[in-house]
């Protein structure tokens, strides 16, 4: 009796060693996402898709990690996924002087890496990595289009208490393309606007940062009572909103976002906050993501690949953009 009942436990055992190896030879890879503002709602939705994305096409976990835009964070994390041995990651980095060592690190460690919304860059502007990312340009052009067309059909384009300012972010490449577009869309369509009523306010993507940029230039141009405002980002129009509040200037101004996320809310407040240039941060999470796992598949990707933008009002943000409702 003692040898049968020893010998079923042994093969009890043996069936739930291998069951543990088959479990094991299954389990599928783990993807770390460090992202610049964690807890910043477009790169939350954007975790959530890739994360989403990369369980569905077979991997096992994903991790989400928040830089704190802390240069120094970033590459202790980028440290620590290689020492938790993942099997590849995404990136939007916090500084973009550090693309060179991330992907230096990673690289030694035979870990594959994309980067999402700004991309891993040399010295020279040359890509290190395959990119997921806005068309920022033609973004940017979008949304000086559509402000061209509230400014022309008020005939603000003609009234000398008009001023236009330009939220930029000349520190981030990615951003800079989208100024361009805004600045070649109002010299094309706008020949006759003064030169010296384009103004811009530099600003790192943060509200109070923002806000600080645009009330400079609002105080310290007193002959403009109506401001057109175009950004790099939802952050510098709604900065910008805040501080034209401040001055009593908004009951005769336009501020246009770029992103979409923190639009809703002025919409229902009915501030001067108009219109943003809405592109799905869950696009950019989905593409990055698998891109990422075809890379590990051994798959050919893009080098670069971007998502495009609608132009969405308090009219249609709730059907163009449910994920930020």
């Amino acid at each position: 009796m003692k040898q049968r009942l020893l010998g079923t436990l042994l093969v009890t055992l043996l069936v739930v060693a291998l069951a543990g190896l088959a479990v094991a030879a299954e389990k599928g890879p783990v993807i770390a996402g460090i992202y610049k503002f964690g807890d910043s709602p477009w790169f939350i939705n954007e975790g959530k898709a890739a994360a989403e994305t990369v369980k569905a096409m077979g991997a096992s976990d994903f991790l989400y990690l928040d830089a704190k835009d802390d240069g120094h964070l970033f590459l202790q994390m980028i440290d620590t996924v290689i020492a938790q041995n993942v099997d590849g990651v995404i990136v939007c980095p916090p500084d973009q002087t550090l693309s060179q060592i991330a992907v230096e690190k990673l690289s030694a460690a035979g870990i594959p890496v994309i980067a999402a919304d700004d991309p891993l860059i040399d010295e020279h502007g040359v890509k290190l990595a395959p990119w997921v990312g806005i068309d920022a340009y033609e973004i940017g052009a979008e949304s000086a289009r559509w402000l061209v067309d509230y400014m022309v059909s008020r005939g603000l384009d003609k009234d000398e208490d008009v001023g236009i300012l330009l939220m930029t972010t000349d520190t981030v490449s990615s951003a800079v393309p989208r100024t361009e577009g805004q600045l070649d869309v109002i010299r094309e369509l706008l020949p006759d606007f003064p030169e010296e009523r384009i103004l811009k306010a530099d600003y790192v993507i943060d509200l109070n940062v923002a806000y600080t940029a645009a009330n400079s230039v609002i105080v310290g141009n007193p002959q403009i009572k109506k401001w057109m405002v175009l950004a790099t980002a939802d952050e510098g129009a709604i900065g910008a909103t805040r501080a034209i509040e401040q001055a009593g200037l908004d009951k005769d101004s336009c501020t246009v976002g770029l992103g979409g996320y923190l639009a809703p809310g002025e919409f229902e407040k009915g501030t001067c906050h108009k219109a943003t240039a809405y592109f799905s941060a869950k696009d950019v999470g989905y593409y990055s993501a698998k891109h990422l796992m075809m890379l590990l598949n051994g798959e050919e990707i893009p080098m670069e690949y971007a998502v495009g933008a609608i132009m969405v009002t308090e009219e249609n943000y709730k059907e163009a953009m449910p994920e930020y409702l």
